[in-house]
């Protein structure tokens, strides 16, 4: 996924402001399911949602007003209940800005844990390692 940094990403020196950076991997996962095929939307309609049970993130460099970022998503993981991704972002020059790792938790609609269906499981899940 591609990021424009606008003004509005930035604090008084032009610098990304740091949590800005979860919104581009909250994004970018979106863009990743939806290029699987799995809709956000249309999992909370079926009472399936997914939550971030942990974060972690690295800033290696700083990314400024006016760049403009690419941001990945990798699967990297599973279990019944869990969806771990590996996440980089690098500027237009190639330089990595962040390297995260998100666990996603499935829960219900009651904010229990629930096994990952099995057909959102075959659409994500087929090219990741356990």
């Amino acid at each position: 996924m591609r990021v424009r940094i606008y003004y509005h990403h930035t604090d008084c020196g032009g610098v990304v402001y740091y949590a800005n950076y979860l919104k581009f991997l909250e994004e970018a996962r979106t863009e990743f399911l939806e290029e699987k095929g799995v809709h956000i939307k249309d999992l909370c309609g079926r009472g399936i949602l997914f939550v971030v049970a942990r974060q972690e993130i690295d800033y290696k460099a700083p990314a400024f007003y006016g760049d403009t970022l690419d941001v990945k998503a990798k699967l990297s993981g599973h279990s019944n209940v869990r969806l771990e991704f590996e996440q980089d972002i690098k500027n237009q020059a190639g330089q990595l800005i962040s390297k995260a790792k998100t666990i996603l938790v499935c829960i219900d609609k009651n904010f229990k844990p629930q096994a990952i269906a099995e057909d959102i499981k075959k659409k994500i899940c087929s090219t990741a390692a356990k």
